[in-house]
């Protein structure tokens, strides 16, 4: 090689490695992953409340429960267009577990929310909405 072509070659992978550091410094910083549940979902937020939208053609009411199947004691049976909150710390469930509501529809199926939520006593309610018919509804985490 001559000397030409050793300083071009020099400059240009000068050049390619500075591009390189300049995209490595612009990239965002990614988080270290988080543990998600046995279902691939992580459960947050963490809440002290639970509440329920009826935006269904139906009636429906629901209980909170637990991973391992714990259930609190349910709300009453509410129309459409209305919600229902169960506090958490009124409830025998300790602070950290994981929870979900589980919908009955008067006359249809059970359905449980699309994901859990952590309980700690801190005042935030996590807001699920029921849609759809009584045999065919969803319950999914609104914020």
């Amino acid at each position: 090689m001559t000397s030409a072509s050793t300083t071009a070659r020099s400059a240009l992978l000068g050049s390619l490695a500075a591009g390189a550091l300049a995209l490595a410094m612009s990239a965002p910083a990614t988080a270290a992953p988080q543990q998600a549940d046995s279902a691939g979902t992580l459960a947050a937020p963490c809440v002290e409340k639970v509440a329920v939208v009826n935006n269904g053609g139906f009636t429906i009411k629901f209980a909170v429960s637990t991973r391992e199947g714990s259930l609190t004691p349910g709300t009453d049976v509410y129309p459409i267009n209305q919600s229902r909150t169960i506090d958490l710390t009124a409830t025998d469930l300790t602070e950290g577990v994981d929870v979900r509501p589980i919908v009955e529809a008067t006359a249809g199926d059970t359905v449980p929310g699309n994901t859990f939520v952590s309980y700690c006593a801190n005042g935030q309610t996590a807001t699920y909405t029921a849609s759809g018919t009584t045999l065919d509804y969803t319950v999914t985490l609104i914020g």
